[in-house]
């Protein structure tokens, strides 16, 4: 499930032999690590995991320090491209929920990713007539200096 969410950005899939992810990986990171991996903040990466936006239970440390896998920090950055884009977050735990069903799931999760893309173009639009009203208020500035 994680490792076909996040592949498009990560290389690297936990396998079996390597225990529960996190635990003994070196590659593993800390909350302050993936936060600036991320660039989101250390209470965002509490946030998202305590209202179930990540795809697994992030894994601890014996120290019960949590520790964040490739696969969650790619998953991470996909759900900031999301909220960054205006998903709200009911909708983004929607779709974590549905990545974590799995196989099955795909149809549901391809219409909640095109809505929202379709949301975003239509933000987009809007920007750009806003950008193309103040193109035109410069130029009249302009042409009123020169």
């Amino acid at each position: 499930m994680a490792t076909l969410e996040a592949s498009a950005s990560v290389s690297w899939q936990p396998s079996a032999q390597d225990g529960p992810p996190g635990v003994g990986d070196p590659s593993a990171q800390t909350i302050a690590q993936a936060a600036q991996a991320t660039g989101v903040s250390v209470h965002t990466l509490r946030y998202y995991e305590r209202v179930g936006l990540m795809l697994e239970p992030v894994a601890r440390a014996a120290s019960s320090h949590r520790r964040y896998t490739r696969a969650d920090i790619a998953w991470v950055s996909f759900l900031t491209r999301l909220r960054l884009t205006g998903m709200p977050i009911r909708e983004m735990a929607r779709y974590a929920q549905l990545a974590r069903a799995g196989a099955g799931t795909e149809a549901d999760r391809l219409a909640l990713l095109t809505e929202h893309r379709r949301r975003v173009l239509d933000r987009l639009q809007e920007e750009q007539r806003n950008l193309a009203a103040i193109d035109c208020k410069i130029a009249q500035y302009e042409e009123k200096i020169r």
